[in-house]
């Protein structure tokens, strides 16, 4: 990837265990000689929290400055875990070759990534060193924001939300802790809180891009579309330094405002050509960040019935996704390259890579595997899906599917939803249509101004041959509220 870096040859530090330790941007002690080193690791803390580019870049600087540094080879570590095992493992075997020298601060933290790394991987370990860390060491935000990572990836916002709360008090007014507050009150239903929290985070930094995206994901949830679209795009220029996952995610949101509200789809598909798609271009950009977000998108407009849009769009991806070096990146994006695959007739492929994740799930250990089997039966529906198999989709996720109950795939709850909208419609197209009224009028009692729920609602009264002149009101109103 871009971030990774070469220096010429490593900084000459004397022995860490003659100097006083150094301390961090948040004041804890690290043993390195090097104040250059200590310099790269407090940029690295930056780039984690901004969402920046040079994220991986600036981890692997810090121990070639001081090779001697267990924080910064233990940073390091982590931060190329999953582009290059073999460098990282190396990192952590140096990290803890420096753990006699190291200070109690450097020691709790490397505990804590060595969880998170190699065959041992332990993630209900690592929550708990993570939690033992941030009551010794609270104003550590990078530490809470990998602990919050990995409490995503395991669908735990709950657990995610007691440990920002518990180390607020020490970091009140902080930068970025108020973004990291409320993304945890959101998953958990709490927009009012959320908003509350992610309009601090704001006030405290305008580009903050995790506050701004927090924000973003409340106006949506509330069918304010015009208003996120207007924020989100206030701020765009801020996310140039950003990550490809943050740069397209967050345009990611913007062309959804713009879906979802019904406006022209003529500015979803320039969002997706010049800010999505344009990403891939960068040197130093992440393909399968970017594709994440594409295919997201793809998916939504497709649901929608606009196939037509995006068939050459969708086409130029599957070329990349045939590669199976895009294989395995995230759990949500093996799902939604299914449906790619299979709506492109790349079948040989799509099975393929079902089968090699069912082979990735055998060989975690037995308690992470009871967690995400549950990712296989969503995976082969949504190939199912792609070939237009409806009945067959139905048949594998049973009558009471709900997309909430899978956040294991790495997925927020806006990620998930276009899997209820798949859901809907596989309803209408294999006639369960009271099962499908039932499953959207449950809908907009809580979310009230989504044009395509209730137009979809509307078909699927007509279909029962029900009264549909309620839904159909609706949507007169939404799209006349939209055009003013």
């Amino acid at each position: 990837m871009g971030d990774d870096v070469e220096l010429s040859s490593p900084a000459t530090a004397t022995s860490a265990a003659t100097e006083a330790p150094r301390r961090d941007r948040w004041g804890h002690p690290v043993r390195t000689a090097s104040a250059a080193c200590a310099a790269a690791i407090d940029a690295y803390y930056e780039a984690v929290l901004a969402y920046g580019r040079g994220r991986v870049a600036a981890a692997l600087r810090a121990p070639l400055l001081d090779p001697s540094c267990a924080l910064a080879n233990a940073l390091a570590a982590h931060a190329l875990a999953s582009q290059n095992p073999t460098r990282a493992s190396s990192l952590l075997a140096a990290a803890a070759n420096a753990l006699g020298e190291a200070t109690s601060y450097e020691r709790m933290v490397f505990r804590a990534i060595s969880c998170l790394m190699g065959s041992n991987k332990d993630e209900d370990a690592a929550i708990q060193m993570h939690v033992e860390l941030l009551k010794e060491f609270p104003k550590d935000l990078v530490s809470l924001k990998r602990a919050q990572i990995l409490c995503f990836y395991m669908g735990r916002p709950d657990i995610s939300l007691e440990l920002v709360e518990e180390v607020l008090p020490q970091n009140e007014n902080q930068n970025y802790i108020y973004g990291m507050l409320a993304f945890s009150l959101l998953e958990l239903g709490r927009m009012e809180d959320a908003e509350t929290a992610a309009r601090k985070g704001f006030e405290i930094n305008k580009h903050d891009c995790w506050s701004q995206h927090a924000l973003c994901h409340v106006l949506q949830y509330q069918c304010r579309f015009k208003e996120a679209i207007d924020f989100m795009e206030s701020c765009s220029s801020s996310w140039t330094s950003c990550s490809s996952f943050m740069y397209t995610h967050n345009w990611w949101h913007v062309a959804l405002c713009y879906l979802e509200g019904e406006l022209p789809i003529q500015k979803v598909l320039e969002i997706y050509d010049c800010y999505i798609l344009q990403e891939l271009k960068r040197s130093d950009a992440e393909p399968g960040e970017v594709y994440l977000n594409a295919l997201g998108l793809l998916l939504r407009v497709s649901v929608r019935g606009q196939m037509d849009c995006i068939v050459d769009r969708l086409t130029a991806l599957v070329t990349a996704l045939k590669d199976e070096s895009t294989w395995h990146m995230e759990w949500l994006l093996d799902i939604l390259a299914l449906w790619a695959l299979a709506s492109t007739k790349e079948t040989q492929q799509a099975e393929s890579l079902v089968k090699s994740m069912r082979s990735r799930i055998s060989s975690m250990s037995e308690k992470k595997q009871q967690t995400m089997q549950r990712a296989i039966p969503l995976a082969e529906a949504i190939y199912e899906y792609g070939r237009g198999e409806y009945h067959k989709v139905f048949d594998i996720l049973g009558p009471e599917f709900d997309a909430t109950h899978y956040k294991m795939i790495g997925a927020s709850d806006e990620q998930l939803d276009v899997f209820n909208e798949v859901w809907y419609s596989v309803l209408l197209e294999t006639g369960q249509t009271s099962k499908a009224i039932n499953e959207i009028e449950n809908k907009v009692t809580k979310i009230v101004g989504t044009p395509f729920l209730w137009r979809t609602l509307e078909k699927a009264y007509l279909m029962d041959g029900a009264d549909s002149s309620l839904a159909s009101e609706k949507v007169k109103a939404l799209k006349t509220a939209t055009c003013n």
